[in-house]
């Protein structure tokens, strides 16, 4: 069993985050899939990403945060292919005294994130990675909202979105 970062006391000064990283489609999917499951038929309230506001960028070493009706998700991926799934813990209106960097959470920083606000959640899947390189075996996560798809990937020791169905190379576990 995996165990929060014990590097961090908070991961990057974000209060009471603990992320719990896991490798490998199997270890993921028992620690998650029940939870995972239950986000069907919840609309998308509120997502969050950490914005860093000297360079108007996203700072995507942090979590992905997705409200669904009060069940909140936190989504972050490191290296090539941990990834830690919590839920509940990031309060996205505390300020984030990160060093060097002025960070706010922002719910509209992405327009295709903040259009996916108040649709209903259809499918959810974990994705994994079967390829040549060395992010076989990755895991990211997938979330249908009807014809609309979000997927939550490791773009090499941080995390990325992509919009629409997920790129060659993913096999996609539904979870039910």
């Amino acid at each position: 069993m995996s165990h929060p970062d014990p590097r961090h006391e908070d991961y990057f000064n974000i209060a009471n985050y603990r992320p719990w990283w896991r490798s490998g489609l199997n270890a993921i999917e028992l620690a998650n899939a029940s939870r995972l499951g239950r986000l069907r038929g919840l609309s998308l309230s509120r997502s969050w990403l950490l914005w860093d506001r000297t360079d108007d960028e996203w700072f995507a070493d942090a979590p992905v945060v997705l409200d669904f009706s009060g069940e909140q998700l936190e989504i972050q991926h490191q290296k090539f292919d941990e990834l830690s799934i919590t839920w509940n813990t990031i309060d996205p209106s505390r300020r984030v005294p990160y060093p060097d960097f002025d960070l706010v959470w922002r719910d509209d920083a992405l327009a295709e994130l903040a259009r996916l606000q108040a649709r209903t959640v259809t499918a959810v899947d974990l994705l994994e990675y079967r390829g040549d390189d060395m992010a076989n075996g990755m895991v990211a996560v997938g979330i249908g909202f009807g014809e609309d798809y979000l997927v939550i990937q490791n773009n090499l020791d941080e995390n990325g979105l992509a919009f629409g169905q997920p790129q060659r190379g993913y096999r996609a576990h539904s979870i039910h």
